[in-house]
């Protein structure tokens, strides 16, 4: 399973809003963090807009910021917001399926199967889960001019 560049921009914008939660941050310095398009960057912040999990501010002061708790942001429905559609195989999308294997492969029940797991696990976690005491994302992420005050006894 591979995850489109859209899922991995909105996991990157999430994680920025989550380690700076007591900022409005821009998406210029989003892009510039992550290393990514604004162009893009700006199509995956209106779905994550549209669907309740960051909130865009207008005006001089404005930019992002999370919409609630970074602990209410459970990471398998973000995955399932850009995931959803994207065929996992050529068999999972009847318009473009050619496999002349397809009416008697059983591969696809596995595939099925495996996805599910996968967003079981990824339901368990949320966006806290993935910046809570990470020493290493802050540092990467952060935007406050002070100097990161995170502990590195815990190992992250």
């Amino acid at each position: 399973m591979r995850l489109t560049i859209r899922t991995n921009l909105a996991m990157r914008i999430l994680m920025v809003c989550a380690v700076n939660a007591d900022l409005t941050v821009r998406t210029a310095d989003i892009a510039e963090k992550c290393n990514a398009s604004l162009n893009h960057l700006l199509h995956v912040v209106s779905v994550l807009q549209a669907h309740g999990l960051i909130e865009t501010l207008r005006g001089r002061s404005g930019g992002l910021r999370l919409a609630r708790p970074s602990g209410e942001i459970v990471i398998g429905r973000v995955l399932r917001l850009f995931e959803n559609g994207v065929p996992l195989a050529e068999c999972f999308d009847p318009d473009s399926n050619t496999c002349p294997l397809a009416p008697h492969c059983r591969l696809r029940g596995f595939l099925v199967g495996a996805a599910n797991a996968f967003y079981r696990e990824m339901d368990r976690v949320t966006l806290e889960d993935l910046v809570s005491a990470n020493c290493g994302l802050e540092t990467l992420l952060s935007l406050h001019p002070q100097p990161v005050r995170c502990n590195p006894s815990l190992g992250m």
